[in-house]
């Protein structure tokens, strides 16, 4: 059954804005006074002005009866949603000035999550995962990535895996699990680095796959979890076993994005650390920049080099990394409005790092704009100018968010 939704004061579609580079406010189709058709698969029939449609062939009308913006449902592309308890402890320390290794050795940081997850059963953690995901949903993310990691052994990680793709069924927003059984060697594990990345290879991945648990893997390259080297090794392995691949890159030092680069990543994602060369060599891949400044407000550290990407002509992505540790806020709308501030973005720039461009790192291409034939995955603001939505800094949340039309 075909459903027409409408009248909105302002429809801003995305469409025809390039993958790469920069994008000015004045290249967003805007069309005032407008409706969406949905067909019955939850796709996009038409959008034009509300007067152009024959609403005698529509069976369901959903009526809009104030002033509305509407744009695409954000689609957050780098999440860690799937956790149990929570580091406040780490937090109060490092905002106090504590260093990181000083709150790991007091036995905060990842090991910190790691003991909380494990302890979890599998049904908590599913429980907790919608409780976030509807969260997010109802700030108008329609798509979330959601990465295992905080369990570091083959049963857990399995555990965390299967609580996510529960609770896909369970919320409205659809879920892509990622596994990032290489989030760092948990200290429980006796062996080299290298030894538990053929661990996780040998034994987890192929489980993985007979499941049908996820088919994203992602690792952290970083001088305090797994080298250049290491990194190169897994990601080769991860793509003969029919993995996509992502990284963790360039957080706190480079190297990161050079791996992404070179394996054929997806994307390459945090860039905190990203120098001219970085910058350079991700504008001329197709490789995603995924930005993630909730991180760097979590841990008081630099933005990524946003505006110099851009201007480069890469893909800039933005994403939450809603995690326990380092970005505990999780809201999409808040931080994509205060990094445009900092980086000098325009709305253009941020609407498409939340949306079509943060689709493209998970290599979805149905959703993201709001386009014939593209999900109906959308999100409507209580105002007349799409400007106020960033202009409010997070404070005007959607009042409506639609999943497929609905």
């Amino acid at each position: 059954m075909n459903k027409l939704i409408g009248p909105f004061t302002q429809i801003v579609t995305l469409a025809n804005l390039p993958v790469k580079g920069s994008i000015e406010d004045e290249q967003l189709e805007i069309i005032d006074n407008a409706g969406v058709s949905v067909d019955e698969d939850g796709n996009v029939l038409a959008i034009k002005t509300f007067a152009d449609f024959d609403q005698d062939a529509f069976k369901e009308i959903e009526t809009i009866d104030q002033e509305a913006v509407l744009i695409p449902g954000f689609v957050d592309c780098h999440t860690h949603i799937c956790w149990g308890g929570n580091r406040a402890r780490d937090y109060a320390m490092r905002v106090a000035g504590k260093p990181y290794l000083e709150i790991a050795k007091a036995g905060g940081g990842i090991q910190d999550s790691m003991k909380k997850t494990r302890a979890a059963s599998e049904n908590e953690l599913k429980d907790v995962t919608v409780e976030r995901a509807d969260r997010h949903f109802s700030r108008g993310v329609t798509t979330i990535e959601v990465k295992s990691g905080y369990a570091l052994d083959i049963d857990n990680e399995l555990k965390m895996l299967r609580s996510i793709k529960s609770a896909d069924k369970e919320t409205k927003a659809d879920l892509i699990t990622t596994c990032l059984a290489a989030h760092m060697k948990p200290k429980d594990f006796e062996g080299s680095s290298r030894e538990y990345l053929d661990r996780v290879l040998d034994t987890l991945l192929p489980k993985i796959k007979k499941e049908n648990l996820s088919n994203r893997v992602d690792i952290f390259t970083e001088e305090t979890a797994f080298n250049v080297e290491e990194s190169n090794y897994y990601l080769s392995k991860a793509k003969d076993l029919g993995f996509d691949i992502t990284v963790h890159a360039d957080q706190f030092s480079t190297g990161g994005s050079k791996v992404a680069v070179d394996n054929g990543a997806l994307s390459a994602e945090h860039l905190e650390s990203s120098t001219e060369q970085e910058v350079k060599m991700l504008a001329e891949s197709e490789t995603v920049a995924t930005v993630l400044p909730g991180a760097s407000l979590g841990l008081g550290m630099q933005y990524p080099p946003c505006r110099k990407l851009l201007d480069a002509g890469a893909c800039l992505a933005i994403a939450s990394d809603w995690n326990p540790g380092s970005a505990p806020m999780g809201d999409m709308l808040i931080q994509g409005a205060l990094l445009g501030a900092m980086e000098k973005l325009s709305t253009a720039e941020v609407f498409a790092g939340m949306t079509f461009r943060s689709a493209k790192a998970l290599g979805l291409s149905d959703r993201g704009k709001l386009e014939v034939g593209k999900l109906a995955d959308m999100q409507a603001y209580p105002c007349n100018d799409y400007r106020e939505i960033l202009y409010n800094q997070g404070m005007l949340p959607p009042f409506k968010v639609w999943k497929k039309g609905n």
